[in-house]
């Protein structure tokens, strides 16, 4: 029986560290007519978006890239939240306090999804009627405790005088001293692209029926928030001339926003590099053997490679703190695209005994995929006689990964703003290393140096 009717506009909190995996939930519950919140790959992500949004149910993969999701899953407990588990580990890697919650196993299909999510939405597995106790009494003290758990900030604004008033935490949000401020005390604050934004909104505030909302950025010395302002318009909200509201800090729920559209971008250029891949091991192969056999034999012992490098970084269930040396997963990953073979005239690496996290690995091999892709489109390896150095230099602190490409086609500077390969590259070395990337186009060759801490490295 189809879900989607009785499912539509549910707002269902997706938490999934596997970014193709949390797609394909996004996909499914967009299927089954449910808009989705996040996707959050982290616990203090979730729980961030749970203090900032509102949610019909949740999806919870278990195991979130070493850590797991029972802190999430207690909050929306706290909440009368329903939620379900999805896990590829069974029932039984469940922690006993949740063994009879409804679970998923990994792979499942949308009917599956469909089914559990509406026997928890629509028929529920709450009390009993006389089993439920009393309602709460909403005193002005149990909404102050219910407002800090859930970091609101309050604010009024006095229409006459102009004045805004806020609580001890919007004036820790907006970084201004306590007392009395103005909107143009505040907008010293806002960013100034959303400058002249704010200010219209602000100013038709009174026009405005019913509900209004407004999302822009602030600035709290160099770091940059989203701020959503809610309030009421029309006079409805106006008490003794006074207009409340409330702020909530949005700047996880607005990163994982930008972070699904780069998702979306990135999964076409991803389709692409893979048919890319494939020609171009093909061509390699081709170019290496003489005969249609031992070039099946050759495309396979490639494809191989690649698989292994996976292995390396995705280690199994039972051995999670696993770590790679930084020389084993580059000669993993490159050994595909080595032609002559690693440490020969092609393809060269040349790096100390470095530790590699599983998270960090992850980053590194998604890196290193890309910058070969590049390679062989564009770059020394898209030749015969091109050759890459990889090498590495670092201290008990620091390290800098080194790869220099040379004796490809002449090398010229990209026009116009970075491309999605770029920009992944760039996110995920500031956003999972701490580090810096950069690239240096010599007409050689491109030069690219990836800095990182050695802590966050072996993480």
């Amino acid at each position: 029986m189809s879900r989607v009717g009785e499912l539509s506009g549910r707002r269902i909190l997706v938490v999934e560290d596997e970014v193709m995996v949390a797609w394909m939930l996004e996909d499914m519950l967009g299927q089954l007519g449910c808009a989705v919140v996040g996707p959050a790959a982290r616990v203090d992500q979730a729980l961030a978006i749970l203090g900032s949004e509102e949610v019909d149910a949740a999806v919870l993969d278990v195991n979130l890239n070493g850590e797991k999701c029972y802190p999430i899953a207690d909050a929306l407990t706290a909440r009368g939240v329903p939620f379900v588990f999805s896990t590829g580990y069974g029932r039984k890697g469940l922690k006993e306090a949740y063994l009879e919650r409804p679970m998923l196993q990994k792979p499942f299909k949308r009917s599956m999804l469909g089914d559990v999510l509406g026997t928890l939405l629509i028929h529920g597995d709450r009390e009993e009627p006389e089993k439920r106790t009393a309602p709460a009494v909403w005193d002005a003290n149990r909404l102050r405790i219910a407002t800090e758990a859930a970091g609101v900030a309050l604010w009024s604004w006095n229409v006459d005088t102009d004045a805004i008033y806020m609580d001890e935490r919007a004036h820790g949000l907006w970084g201004v001293p306590l007392g009395p401020v103005t909107f143009e005390d505040l907008s010293a604050h806002i960013h100034p692209e959303d400058l002249d934004r704010v200010r219209a909104a602000f100013a038709s505030t009174r026009e405005v029926l019913g509900a209004y909302e407004i999302d822009f950025r602030i600035l709290h010395g160099k770091e940059v928030r989203w701020v959503s302002a809610r309030g009421r318009g029309d006079d409805q909200g106006i008490v003794g001339r006074l207009m409340f509201g409330v702020f909530l800090d949005v700047t996880e729920r607005k990163m994982a926003e930008e972070a699904r559209e780069m998702i979306a971008g990135e999964m076409g250029h991803r389709v692409k590099n893979l048919f890319t891949i494939a020609s171009a091991l093909t061509v390699i192969s081709e170019r290496s053997t003489s005969t249609t056999k031992e070039m099946s034999k050759d495309l396979r012992l490639r494809l191989a490679a690649l698989d292994r490098a996976h292995d390396l970084v995705r280690p199994v269930l039972g051995d999670p703190k696993r770590a790679a040396q930084l020389g084993d997963l580059l000669a993993v990953l490159l050994a595909p695209y080595a032609g002559g073979g690693l440490d020969g005239e092609r393809v060269r690496i040349d790096v100390p005994e470095l530790l590699v996290g599983e998270a960090s690995a992850t980053t590194l091999a998604l890196v290193v995929h890309e910058l070969a892709t590049n390679s062989i489109k564009y770059g020394s390896l898209s030749t015969a006689t091109g050759t890459l150095d990889v090498s590495c230099v670092g201290d008990d602190h620091g390290a800098a990964v080194t790869w220099r490409e040379r004796g490809g086609p002449e090398v010229s500077p990209p026009n116009g703003h970075a491309g999605f390969g770029s920009r992944l590259m760039t996110n995920a070395v500031a956003g999972q290393l701490g580090g810096t990337i950069v690239f240096e186009w010599l007409s050689e060759g491109v030069t690219v140096v990836l800095r990182t801490s050695r802590a966050r490295l072996g993480g």
